[in-house]
Parts: C-alpha cells; structure tokens; sequence
C-alpha cells in the first residue's frame, strides 16, 4: 500500500515539487509567526502606553494631595484668601 510512495519520489519533478512545496510552506509559516510577533509586540506597546498614562494621571493626584490644606481653617485661609 506504501510502495508507491518511494517510486513517485524516485523521479526528479517529484523531487523538486515536493522541495519547492515543502520551501513554500516554511515561507508562509515564517511570515505566519511574523505577523503574530508583530501584533503582540503592538499590544504590549499599547499597554505600556497606557500604563505611562496611568502613572502620569496618578503622580498628578499625588502632587495635588501634597498641596492640600492640612485641616479645616487651613481650608477656611487659603478661600479667604483667594488661593483656592
């Protein structure tokens, strides 16, 4: 049932065929694993974007927090006078 295999193979178009099919699928698994490389590296680049933008956003509400005043007149002097 298997003999005929070894005599397709024996000619040299099958040979070449089978060599050029076997290239061409190893061509199109490359640029496969390329394109999957490509969108998972702009993913990641989205997330530290967005991430950067997280910290930025909370560094803001620190320094904001820092500059609060410390108890209620002190709350009551910065309206009076007008630094609020």
């Amino acid at each position: 049932m298997i003999g005929w295999i070894p005599t397709i193979l024996a000619s040299a178009p099958a040979r070449r065929s089978l060599g050029l099919f076997l290239a061409i699928g190893t061509l199109a698994l490359f640029l496969l694993n390329l394109r999957r490389a490509g969108e998972r590296t702009g993913r990641l680049a989205e997330r530290l974007s967005t991430s950067e933008n997280t910290h930025e956003i909370q560094r803001q509400m620190l320094d904001a927090a820092s500059r609060r005043p410390a108890d209620r007149d002190a709350l009551v002097e910065r309206m009076r006078g007008g630094q609020f």
